[in-house]
Protein backbone atom coordinates (compact mmCIF):
# COMPACT_ATOMS: atom_id res chain seq x y z
CA UNK A 1 0.00 0.00 0.00
CA UNK A 2 3.26 2.57 0.18
CA UNK A 3 4.31 2.03 -3.51
CA UNK A 4 3.19 5.46 -4.82
CA UNK A 5 4.47 7.26 -2.04
CA UNK A 6 8.14 5.34 -2.14
CA UNK A 7 7.96 5.98 -5.92
CA UNK A 8 7.57 9.61 -5.55
CA UNK A 9 9.98 9.47 -2.86
CA UNK A 10 12.25 8.54 -5.62
CA UNK A 11 11.49 11.01 -8.04
CA UNK A 12 11.90 13.95 -5.66
CA UNK A 13 15.83 12.54 -5.09
CA UNK A 14 16.31 12.26 -8.57
CA UNK A 15 16.60 8.89 -8.98
CA UNK A 16 13.81 7.51 -11.56
CA UNK A 17 13.59 3.58 -11.42
CA UNK A 18 14.59 2.94 -14.73
CA UNK A 19 13.17 -0.12 -16.44
CA UNK A 20 14.22 -1.84 -19.34
CA UNK A 21 11.43 -3.46 -21.42
CA UNK A 22 12.36 -6.76 -23.39
CA UNK A 23 9.02 -8.00 -26.01
CA UNK A 24 6.74 -4.91 -27.28
CA UNK A 25 3.92 -6.89 -27.86
CA UNK A 26 0.34 -6.45 -26.49
CA UNK A 27 1.78 -7.42 -22.98
CA UNK A 28 4.27 -4.99 -23.46
CA UNK A 29 2.23 -2.21 -25.01
CA UNK A 30 -0.13 -2.25 -22.43
CA UNK A 31 2.88 -1.51 -19.60
CA UNK A 32 4.11 0.99 -22.08
CA UNK A 33 0.73 2.87 -22.25
CA UNK A 34 1.14 3.55 -18.63
CA UNK A 35 4.88 4.51 -18.36
CA UNK A 36 3.84 8.49 -19.32
CA UNK A 37 1.63 8.44 -16.13
CA UNK A 38 3.56 7.18 -13.66
CA UNK A 39 6.09 9.96 -12.67
CA UNK A 40 9.08 8.68 -11.53
CA UNK A 41 9.29 5.73 -13.74
CA UNK A 42 11.02 5.24 -17.02
CA UNK A 43 12.14 2.77 -19.76
CA UNK A 44 15.35 3.94 -21.33
CA UNK A 45 15.42 0.79 -23.39
CA UNK A 46 13.04 -1.45 -25.21
CA UNK A 47 14.10 -5.01 -26.38
CA UNK A 48 12.36 -6.19 -29.69
CA UNK A 49 13.48 -8.51 -32.60
CA UNK A 50 11.37 -5.62 -34.90
CA UNK A 51 12.44 -2.35 -33.50
CA UNK A 52 10.65 -0.63 -35.99
CA UNK A 53 7.38 -2.49 -34.79
CA UNK A 54 8.16 -1.17 -31.03
CA UNK A 55 8.80 2.24 -32.30
CA UNK A 56 4.90 2.11 -34.00
CA UNK A 57 3.99 0.13 -30.46
CA UNK A 58 5.30 3.34 -28.50
CA UNK A 59 2.81 5.42 -30.93
CA UNK A 60 -0.01 3.41 -30.96
CA UNK A 61 -0.35 3.46 -26.93
CA UNK A 62 0.61 7.91 -26.41
CA UNK A 63 4.14 8.02 -26.46
CA UNK A 64 5.14 12.02 -27.52
CA UNK A 65 7.98 12.39 -30.31
CA UNK A 66 9.93 13.31 -27.31
CA UNK A 67 9.70 10.61 -25.57
CA UNK A 68 9.97 8.27 -28.32
CA UNK A 69 13.62 9.46 -29.33
CA UNK A 70 15.26 9.84 -25.99
CA UNK A 71 14.53 5.88 -26.08
CA UNK A 72 17.05 3.51 -27.26
CA UNK A 73 15.55 0.46 -29.09
CA UNK A 74 17.70 -2.68 -29.87
CA UNK A 75 16.89 -6.34 -31.20
CA UNK A 76 20.19 -7.63 -28.77
CA UNK A 77 18.52 -8.14 -25.02
CA UNK A 78 21.96 -9.51 -23.75
CA UNK A 79 23.73 -6.70 -24.97
CA UNK A 80 21.51 -4.32 -23.55
CA UNK A 81 20.71 -5.79 -20.10
CA UNK A 82 24.78 -5.90 -19.42
CA UNK A 83 25.45 -2.53 -20.43
CA UNK A 84 22.22 -0.29 -19.22
CA UNK A 85 21.48 1.62 -16.11
CA UNK A 86 18.27 -0.30 -15.25
CA UNK A 87 16.77 -1.41 -11.83
CA UNK A 88 14.52 -4.05 -13.06
CA UNK A 89 14.03 -6.28 -16.85
CA UNK A 90 11.04 -7.33 -17.91
CA UNK A 91 11.18 -10.03 -19.92
CA UNK A 92 7.60 -10.27 -22.15
CA UNK A 93 8.85 -12.24 -25.32
CA UNK A 94 6.90 -15.87 -24.54
CA UNK A 95 9.80 -17.46 -25.97
CA UNK A 96 11.31 -20.29 -22.85
CA UNK A 97 14.88 -20.62 -24.24
CA UNK A 98 14.65 -16.44 -25.02
CA UNK A 99 13.27 -16.07 -21.60
CA UNK A 100 15.63 -17.93 -20.00
CA UNK A 101 18.90 -16.78 -21.77
CA UNK A 102 17.34 -12.90 -20.37
CA UNK A 103 16.52 -13.29 -16.82
CA UNK A 104 20.06 -15.26 -16.46
CA UNK A 105 22.08 -12.35 -18.01
CA UNK A 106 19.93 -9.85 -15.64
CA UNK A 107 20.73 -11.72 -12.69
CA UNK A 108 24.32 -12.16 -13.57
CA UNK A 109 24.14 -7.76 -13.90
CA UNK A 110 22.62 -7.68 -10.75
CA UNK A 111 19.56 -6.05 -11.82
CA UNK A 112 15.65 -7.10 -10.83
CA UNK A 113 13.77 -9.69 -13.09
CA UNK A 114 10.24 -9.41 -13.75
CA UNK A 115 8.88 -12.72 -15.71
CA UNK A 116 6.06 -11.94 -17.70
CA UNK A 117 7.06 -15.04 -19.58
CA UNK A 118 5.53 -17.65 -17.89
CA UNK A 119 6.64 -20.43 -20.43
CA UNK A 120 10.03 -19.54 -19.16
CA UNK A 121 9.26 -19.48 -15.56
CA UNK A 122 7.62 -23.06 -15.80
CA UNK A 123 10.47 -24.56 -17.95
CA UNK A 124 13.04 -23.31 -15.23
CA UNK A 125 11.20 -20.72 -12.78
CA UNK A 126 12.37 -22.75 -9.62
CA UNK A 127 16.22 -22.75 -10.85
CA UNK A 128 16.04 -18.78 -12.14
CA UNK A 129 14.37 -17.82 -8.40
CA UNK A 130 17.16 -19.56 -6.54
CA UNK A 131 19.85 -18.12 -8.45
CA UNK A 132 18.55 -14.75 -8.42
CA UNK A 133 18.50 -15.10 -4.00
CA UNK A 134 22.02 -16.16 -4.14
CA UNK A 135 22.75 -13.17 -6.13
CA UNK A 136 20.77 -10.81 -3.91
CA UNK A 137 18.09 -9.87 -6.44
CA UNK A 138 14.30 -10.64 -7.06
CA UNK A 139 12.75 -13.16 -9.60
CA UNK A 140 9.10 -12.18 -10.07
CA UNK A 141 5.83 -13.04 -11.77
CA UNK A 142 4.17 -10.62 -12.94
CA UNK A 143 1.31 -8.62 -11.79
CA UNK A 144 -1.57 -8.07 -13.83
CA UNK A 145 -1.17 -11.60 -15.06
CA UNK A 146 -3.43 -14.29 -13.46
CA UNK A 147 -0.49 -15.87 -11.66
CA UNK A 148 0.83 -13.33 -9.63
CA UNK A 149 -2.79 -12.31 -8.70
CA UNK A 150 -3.62 -15.68 -7.26
CA UNK A 151 -0.68 -15.72 -5.82
CA UNK A 152 -1.52 -12.78 -3.62
CA UNK A 153 -4.89 -13.84 -2.59
CA UNK A 154 -3.32 -16.99 -1.64
CA UNK A 155 -0.84 -14.89 0.78
CA UNK A 156 -3.79 -13.20 1.84
CA UNK A 157 -5.67 -16.06 2.89
CA UNK A 158 -2.73 -17.51 4.99
CA UNK A 159 -1.51 -14.67 6.41
CA UNK A 160 -5.03 -14.01 7.94
CA UNK A 161 -5.24 -17.45 9.07
CA UNK A 162 -7.40 -19.85 6.66
CA UNK A 163 -6.47 -22.64 5.07
CA UNK A 164 -6.24 -22.41 1.11
CA UNK A 165 -8.58 -25.52 -0.41
CA UNK A 166 -8.17 -24.11 -4.14
CA UNK A 167 -6.93 -21.26 -5.78
CA UNK A 168 -6.74 -20.36 -9.88
CA UNK A 169 -8.20 -18.65 -12.34
CA UNK A 170 -11.23 -18.90 -14.83
CA UNK A 171 -11.56 -19.54 -18.66
CA UNK A 172 -13.41 -20.69 -21.29
CA UNK A 173 -12.73 -24.18 -21.45
CA UNK A 174 -14.81 -27.08 -22.97
CA UNK A 175 -12.62 -30.31 -23.91
CA UNK A 176 -13.12 -30.57 -28.07
CA UNK A 177 -10.73 -27.60 -27.71
CA UNK A 178 -7.52 -29.44 -26.74
CA UNK A 179 -7.93 -30.41 -30.22
CA UNK A 180 -8.02 -27.20 -32.16
CA UNK A 181 -5.24 -25.93 -34.10
CA UNK A 182 -4.79 -22.24 -35.01
CA UNK A 183 -6.60 -22.95 -38.42
CA UNK A 184 -9.77 -23.01 -36.55
CA UNK A 185 -8.89 -20.94 -33.43
CA UNK A 186 -10.92 -17.88 -34.40
CA UNK A 187 -14.41 -19.34 -34.78
CA UNK A 188 -13.93 -20.28 -31.14
CA UNK A 189 -13.34 -16.19 -30.50
CA UNK A 190 -16.09 -14.72 -32.76
CA UNK A 191 -13.72 -13.37 -35.34
CA UNK A 192 -12.91 -15.02 -38.62
CA UNK A 193 -9.32 -14.49 -40.01
CA UNK A 194 -9.18 -11.61 -41.96
CA UNK A 195 -10.50 -9.62 -38.56
CA UNK A 196 -7.65 -11.29 -36.53
CA UNK A 197 -5.42 -10.37 -38.85
CA UNK A 198 -6.40 -6.35 -39.22
CA UNK A 199 -6.19 -6.78 -35.55
CA UNK A 200 -2.71 -8.20 -35.47
CA UNK A 201 -3.48 -11.17 -33.70
CA UNK A 202 -1.23 -14.25 -33.54
CA UNK A 203 -3.25 -17.28 -34.01
CA UNK A 204 -1.00 -19.78 -32.70
CA UNK A 205 -0.71 -17.65 -29.25
CA UNK A 206 -4.31 -17.15 -29.13
CA UNK A 207 -4.89 -21.31 -29.90
CA UNK A 208 -2.57 -21.74 -26.72
CA UNK A 209 -5.15 -19.98 -24.31
CA UNK A 210 -7.58 -21.88 -26.14
CA UNK A 211 -6.49 -25.48 -26.14
CA UNK A 212 -4.96 -25.58 -22.55
CA UNK A 213 -1.88 -24.82 -22.52
CA UNK A 214 -1.43 -21.51 -21.34
CA UNK A 215 -4.34 -22.68 -18.11
CA UNK A 216 -2.01 -25.63 -17.71
CA UNK A 217 1.39 -23.39 -17.36
CA UNK A 218 -0.65 -20.88 -15.66
CA UNK A 219 -1.43 -23.48 -12.86
CA UNK A 220 1.79 -24.82 -12.79
CA UNK A 221 3.32 -21.55 -11.72
CA UNK A 222 0.88 -20.52 -9.19
CA UNK A 223 1.43 -24.20 -7.59
CA UNK A 224 4.83 -23.50 -7.74
CA UNK A 225 4.73 -20.22 -6.56
CA UNK A 226 2.20 -21.16 -3.65
CA UNK A 227 2.89 -24.47 -2.55
CA UNK A 228 -0.07 -26.05 -3.71
CA UNK A 229 -0.55 -29.20 -5.62
CA UNK A 230 -2.15 -29.88 -8.97
CA UNK A 231 -4.76 -32.33 -10.00
CA UNK A 232 -3.17 -35.80 -10.17
CA UNK A 233 -4.76 -36.34 -13.64
CA UNK A 234 -4.75 -32.91 -15.31
CA UNK A 235 -6.95 -29.64 -14.77
CA UNK A 236 -10.73 -30.85 -14.37
CA UNK A 237 -11.78 -27.17 -15.76
CA UNK A 238 -15.07 -27.25 -13.78
CA UNK A 239 -18.00 -25.30 -14.71
CA UNK A 240 -18.50 -22.43 -12.22
CA UNK A 241 -19.52 -19.73 -11.23
CA UNK A 242 -18.47 -17.23 -8.50
CA UNK A 243 -21.45 -18.00 -6.50
CA UNK A 244 -20.75 -21.59 -7.02
CA UNK A 245 -17.10 -21.59 -5.50
CA UNK A 246 -17.46 -22.71 -1.84
CA UNK A 247 -19.63 -25.59 -3.22
CA UNK A 248 -17.66 -26.93 -6.15
CA UNK A 249 -14.01 -26.71 -5.69
CA UNK A 250 -13.81 -28.48 -2.09
CA UNK A 251 -12.60 -32.17 -1.46
CA UNK A 252 -15.02 -34.88 -2.71
CA UNK A 253 -15.48 -35.97 0.66
CA UNK A 254 -16.98 -32.95 1.42
CA UNK A 255 -19.58 -32.79 -1.57
CA UNK A 256 -17.24 -30.97 -4.32
CA UNK A 257 -15.35 -32.25 -7.13
CA UNK A 258 -11.27 -31.47 -5.99
CA UNK A 259 -9.38 -34.66 -5.11
CA UNK A 260 -8.33 -33.03 -1.90
CA UNK A 261 -7.89 -29.80 -0.41
CA UNK A 262 -4.63 -27.78 -1.46
CA UNK A 263 -5.11 -27.76 -5.04
CA UNK A 264 -4.65 -25.43 -8.22
CA UNK A 265 -7.41 -25.38 -10.12
CA UNK A 266 -8.82 -23.85 -13.25
CA UNK A 267 -12.80 -23.27 -13.76
CA UNK A 268 -14.90 -22.70 -16.68
CA UNK A 269 -16.89 -19.95 -17.74
CA UNK A 270 -18.83 -22.77 -20.07
CA UNK A 271 -21.20 -25.75 -18.77
CA UNK A 272 -20.08 -29.33 -20.91
CA UNK A 273 -23.14 -28.44 -23.77
CA UNK A 274 -21.74 -25.06 -24.25
CA UNK A 275 -24.23 -22.85 -22.33
CA UNK A 276 -23.03 -19.89 -20.52
CA UNK A 277 -22.03 -20.60 -16.52
CA UNK A 278 -24.15 -17.66 -14.62
CA UNK A 279 -21.75 -15.48 -13.57
CA UNK A 280 -18.90 -17.11 -14.56
CA UNK A 281 -15.25 -16.05 -13.71
CA UNK A 282 -13.57 -16.31 -17.21
CA UNK A 283 -11.77 -12.95 -16.45
CA UNK A 284 -10.72 -13.68 -12.99
CA UNK A 285 -9.16 -15.39 -10.25
CA UNK A 286 -9.71 -17.03 -7.06
CA UNK A 287 -9.70 -18.76 -3.95
CA UNK A 288 -11.89 -20.91 -1.61
CA UNK A 289 -10.91 -20.89 1.76
CA UNK A 290 -11.87 -22.81 4.99
CA UNK A 291 -12.77 -21.21 8.28
CA UNK A 292 -10.73 -22.55 11.09
CA UNK A 293 -13.40 -22.33 13.71
CA UNK A 294 -16.95 -22.13 14.34
CA UNK A 295 -16.41 -18.44 15.13
CA UNK A 296 -14.44 -17.76 11.94
CA UNK A 297 -17.68 -19.25 9.88
CA UNK A 298 -20.38 -17.32 11.89
CA UNK A 299 -18.21 -14.54 10.38
CA UNK A 300 -18.84 -15.45 6.55
CA UNK A 301 -22.58 -15.84 7.48
CA UNK A 302 -22.56 -12.56 9.73
CA UNK A 303 -20.54 -10.53 6.57
CA UNK A 304 -22.95 -11.54 3.89
CA UNK A 305 -20.11 -14.05 1.91
CA UNK A 306 -21.27 -16.29 -0.18
CA UNK A 307 -20.19 -20.22 0.98
CA UNK A 308 -21.04 -24.09 0.69
CA UNK A 309 -23.49 -25.61 2.77
CA UNK A 310 -21.94 -26.44 5.65
CA UNK A 311 -20.81 -22.66 5.76
CA UNK A 312 -17.24 -23.80 6.62
CA UNK A 313 -16.11 -23.02 2.81
CA UNK A 314 -15.88 -19.52 1.37
CA UNK A 315 -14.27 -17.51 -1.38
CA UNK A 316 -12.63 -14.32 -2.57
CA UNK A 317 -12.43 -13.43 -6.20
CA UNK A 318 -11.42 -11.06 -8.58
CA UNK A 319 -13.43 -10.40 -11.67
CA UNK A 320 -11.13 -9.05 -13.97
CA UNK A 321 -7.33 -8.92 -14.25
CA UNK A 322 -5.94 -6.09 -16.25
CA UNK A 323 -2.64 -7.44 -18.07
CA UNK A 324 0.03 -5.18 -18.82
CA UNK A 325 -1.98 -2.28 -17.04
CA UNK A 326 -0.89 -3.54 -13.69
CA UNK A 327 3.19 -4.29 -14.40
CA UNK A 328 3.85 -1.57 -12.39
CA UNK A 329 3.26 -3.44 -9.05
CA UNK A 330 5.57 -6.02 -9.59
CA UNK A 331 8.39 -3.11 -11.25
CA UNK A 332 8.05 -0.90 -7.82
CA UNK A 333 7.65 -4.02 -5.03
CA UNK A 334 11.14 -5.39 -6.90
CA UNK A 335 12.89 -1.99 -7.08
CA UNK A 336 11.21 -0.21 -3.96
CA UNK A 337 11.00 -2.82 -1.16
CA UNK A 338 13.06 -5.38 -2.76
CA UNK A 339 10.06 -8.64 -3.01
CA UNK A 340 8.33 -10.24 -5.47
CA UNK A 341 4.99 -10.31 -6.64
CA UNK A 342 4.92 -14.21 -6.23
CA UNK A 343 7.94 -16.15 -7.18
CA UNK A 344 9.07 -20.13 -7.29
CA UNK A 345 10.12 -21.68 -4.36
CA UNK A 346 9.67 -25.18 -5.89
CA UNK A 347 9.08 -27.84 -8.03
CA UNK A 348 5.59 -28.99 -7.97
CA UNK A 349 3.86 -28.47 -11.19
CA UNK A 350 4.75 -29.59 -14.67
CA UNK A 351 2.96 -29.47 -17.97
CA UNK A 352 3.94 -31.90 -20.54
CA UNK A 353 3.34 -31.72 -24.26
CA UNK A 354 0.37 -34.11 -25.69
CA UNK A 355 -0.22 -35.25 -28.91
CA UNK A 356 -3.39 -32.78 -30.72
CA UNK A 357 -3.31 -36.26 -33.30
CA UNK A 358 -1.62 -39.59 -34.27
CA UNK A 359 1.88 -37.99 -34.74
CA UNK A 360 4.56 -39.81 -36.47
CA UNK A 361 8.42 -40.03 -36.42
CA UNK A 362 9.88 -37.78 -38.38
CA UNK A 363 7.50 -34.64 -37.88
CA UNK A 364 8.85 -31.35 -35.89
CA UNK A 365 7.02 -30.67 -33.17
CA UNK A 366 5.36 -26.59 -32.52
CA UNK A 367 5.25 -25.47 -28.96
CA UNK A 368 2.36 -24.13 -27.20
CA UNK A 369 -1.07 -23.18 -29.33
CA UNK A 370 0.25 -25.21 -32.50
CA UNK A 371 -0.97 -28.50 -34.72
CA UNK A 372 0.69 -31.05 -32.82
CA UNK A 373 0.79 -31.05 -29.29
CA UNK A 374 -0.63 -29.18 -25.85
CA UNK A 375 0.20 -28.72 -22.79
CA UNK A 376 -1.22 -30.92 -19.75
CA UNK A 377 -0.99 -30.43 -16.17
CA UNK A 378 1.07 -32.75 -14.13
CA UNK A 379 2.49 -33.24 -10.36
CA UNK A 380 6.61 -32.79 -11.20
CA UNK A 381 6.90 -35.87 -9.37
CA UNK A 382 4.84 -38.02 -12.38
CA UNK A 383 5.93 -35.97 -14.87
CA UNK A 384 9.61 -37.00 -13.89
CA UNK A 385 9.11 -40.44 -13.53
CA UNK A 386 6.99 -40.65 -17.04
CA UNK A 387 10.00 -38.97 -18.65
CA UNK A 388 8.06 -36.19 -20.29
CA UNK A 389 8.40 -33.60 -22.48
CA UNK A 390 8.41 -30.41 -21.13
CA UNK A 391 6.02 -27.74 -23.47
CA UNK A 392 8.44 -25.54 -23.46
CA UNK A 393 11.04 -27.99 -25.13
CA UNK A 394 8.46 -28.83 -27.61
CA UNK A 395 9.76 -26.35 -30.17
CA UNK A 396 10.91 -27.16 -33.62
CA UNK A 397 12.07 -30.69 -32.59
CA UNK A 398 11.75 -33.52 -34.36
CA UNK A 399 9.86 -37.12 -33.64
CA UNK A 400 11.95 -39.81 -33.70
CA UNK A 401 8.84 -42.30 -32.42
CA UNK A 402 5.27 -42.29 -33.59
CA UNK A 403 2.95 -41.10 -30.47
CA UNK A 404 -0.49 -41.76 -30.85
CA UNK A 405 -3.09 -38.90 -30.08
CA UNK A 406 -3.82 -37.81 -26.60
CA UNK A 407 -0.71 -39.89 -25.26
CA UNK A 408 2.16 -37.90 -23.59
CA UNK A 409 5.68 -36.76 -25.56
CA UNK A 410 8.02 -37.93 -23.70
CA UNK A 411 12.11 -36.77 -23.78
CA UNK A 412 12.96 -40.70 -25.62
CA UNK A 413 10.27 -39.64 -28.42
CA UNK A 414 12.09 -36.90 -29.68
CA UNK A 415 16.15 -36.10 -30.88
CA UNK A 416 17.05 -33.70 -27.85
CA UNK A 417 20.57 -31.84 -27.96
CA UNK A 418 22.01 -32.38 -24.29
CA UNK A 419 24.08 -29.08 -25.25
CA UNK A 420 21.78 -27.03 -25.85
CA UNK A 421 21.57 -24.36 -22.81
CA UNK A 422 18.24 -24.71 -22.33
CA UNK A 423 18.05 -28.50 -22.13
CA UNK A 424 20.92 -28.21 -19.78
CA UNK A 425 19.06 -25.29 -17.80
CA UNK A 426 16.30 -27.54 -17.21
CA UNK A 427 18.07 -30.99 -16.76
CA UNK A 428 19.89 -29.05 -13.50
CA UNK A 429 16.29 -27.46 -12.52
CA UNK A 430 14.90 -31.57 -12.06
CA UNK A 431 17.85 -32.56 -11.01
CA UNK A 432 18.33 -29.89 -8.00
CA UNK A 433 14.68 -29.75 -6.91
CA UNK A 434 13.49 -33.66 -7.30
CA UNK A 435 16.42 -34.40 -4.98
CA UNK A 436 14.72 -32.22 -2.58
CA UNK A 437 11.52 -34.12 -2.56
Amino acid sequence: MNLHRLLNARLAAGKPVRVALIGAGKFGSMFLSQVPHTPGLEVPVIVDLDRDRARDACRTVGWDAERIARTAFTDDGVRAIAGGAMDVVVEATGNPAVGIRHARAAIAAGKHVVMVNVEADVLAGPLLAEEARKAGVVYSLAYGDQPALTAEMVDWARATGFRVVAAGKGTKYLPAYHDVTPDGVWSHYGLTAGEAQSAGMNPQMFNSFLDGTKSAIEMAAIANACGLDVPSEGLLFPPCGVDDLPHVMRPHDKGGVLEKAGLAEVVSSLERDGRPVFRDLRWGVYVVLEAPNDYAADCFKQYGLKTDASGRYAAMYKPYHLIGLELNISILSAALRNEPTGQPHDFRGDVAAVAKRDLRAGEMLDGEGGYTVWGRLMPASKSLSAGALPIGLAHRVKLKSDVAHGAVVRWSDVEVDENNDTVKTRRAMEAAFSARR
